[in-house]
């Protein structure tokens, strides 16, 4: 009830999600327009964050799913059914906000009722969860097409993935009901059971509100979650730079793809590694060494592209950056719930991923813009120091703004 949810969410987005262009150019856009439509996603995700945070305040977790379920279906009918291609990206740009609020509910959850010890555990597993959705998905979506060669029918998987979800939020165990939030020892907890007699009035927790939250937690917000942003930039530079890379050394389309495939196998196959690693030695021991690979794999990659083994340089370093994001996996969950305020975490955690979907999206606009004026080399290496310099501030922040557990904790 915790993790299955959230892969038959992402299973069908991951489905869809390659189509997207595919569709947009049936319907009539060209390549750039195609591009803008897709990019409606990534937009949407970026804008449903901060409404999503408090909508998880205002009705819980389980009821921000159903809602996010719920009009995902008719964003996938709106998919589906659109007469135009404005109609099609407005349906699309409204997935990508449900799916904002559908990922921010669950982290919620986790964050108030896992305890320390484990957190970059579970963590880690949620976030492999989306990436196995988003890894498997497309192999679901291509056999579908080779049994019904209609690019729309993968919309219908979306909604019969969407639909089971929602019977099993709806109708399953409700999982914050077997799992109450964890009370954590804070001497600035105001309402805090410390065993004595009360006098007086019962002190009450205020809730903050979304913005409010954003002012209180600005220090972290600008100091950790540039860090955070600049690790999403990484994440999303590689998925653009890579294929962009191929094209121009000179693939062909099912080499690309299967150089980026073997990336992607590399990342999933490590992202419970990551949460060993920041469980039992703490998160800048995971944080470091991914941004530090994909840093200098980044700018290693950048002075392959006129040699005369480019190809096999290209298909080392995409090993090498699936291997620096597979180490990174569930570092920017597991960030955001040890920093978010224990009691009221929904809407400072709305802040934090839309700071990280910021950088994620930022980096493939800085990409091109580079690649215009410049080259794609150039950009490549810009993303390395970007990488670099976020490995500095995961460096300086994260000892400062992440707790570290008691050593005795896991025998508590």
């Amino acid at each position: 009830m915790v993790y299955l949810p959230t892969i038959l969410f992402s299973i069908g987005e991951g489905a869809v999600i390659p189509l997207i262009p595919v569709i947009a150019v049936t319907m009539g856009a060209d390549v750039a327009s195609a591009a803008l439509v897709a990019a409606a996603l990534v937009v949407g995700q970026l804008c449903g964050n901060l409404p999503a945070g408090w909508l998880v305040a205002k009705v819980g977790e389980r009821f921000t799913m159903v809602i996010a379920g719920a009009v995902s279906l008719l964003a996938a009918l709106g998919m589906l059914s659109s007469p135009t291609l404005g109609l099609f990206a407005a349906s699309v740009f409204l997935l990508g906000f449900c799916a904002a609020a559908f990922g921010l509910a669950r982290h919620a959850f986790m964050t108030t009722r896992v305890p320390l010890p484990f957190r970059a555990r579970s963590l880690s597993l949620l976030g492999g969860s989306f990436r196995l959705g988003i890894f498997i998905g497309p192999f679901f979506a291509a056999g579908l097409l080779q049994l019904f060669h209609d690019e729309l029918v993968t919309i219908w998987f979306l909604i019969g993935c969407l639909f089971v979800m929602l019977l099993l939020v709806l109708f399953g165990p409700d999982p914050e009901k077997a799992n109450p939030p964890i009370r954590t020892a804070n001497r600035s907890d105001p309402a805090e059971d410390s065993g004595e007699a009360v006098s007086g009035s019962i002190p009450t927790i205020e809730r903050a509100g979304v913005f409010r939250t954003m002012w209180q937690q600005r220090g972290v917000l600008s100091r950790l979650g540039a860090a955070a942003a600049s690790l999403s930039a990484l994440r999303s530079a590689r998925m653009a730079v890579l294929p962009l890379w191929g094209v121009s050394i000179g693939l062909d389309a099912s080499t690309i793809a299967l150089v980026v495939g073997i990336s992607g196998a590399v990342d999933f196959a490590l992202f419970y590694a990551s949460g060993q690693v920041m469980d039992r030695f703490g998160r800048l021991w995971a944080a470091m060494p991914a941004m530090l690979v994909m840093g200098l794999g980044f700018l290693a990659l950048a002075f392959t592209h006129d040699l005369d083994s480019a190809v096999l340089w290209y298909g080392t370093f995409a090993v090498v950056l699936g291997v620096g994001n597979g180490l990174s996996s569930g570092i920017l969950l597991t960030l955001g719930a040890d920093v978010a305020p224990k009691h009221e975490p929904a809407a400072f955690l709305g802040s934090w991923r839309t700071l990280a979907d910021a950088g994620g999206a930022a980096a493939p606009l800085i990409v091109a813009g580079i690649t215009a004026v410049a080259s794609l080399s150039f950009a490549a290496g810009a993303m390395g120091v970007i990488g670099l310099l976020g490995a500095a501030g995961f460096l300086r922040w994260i000892p400062r703004f992440v707790p570290r557990p008691r050593p005795d904790a896991d025998a508590e």
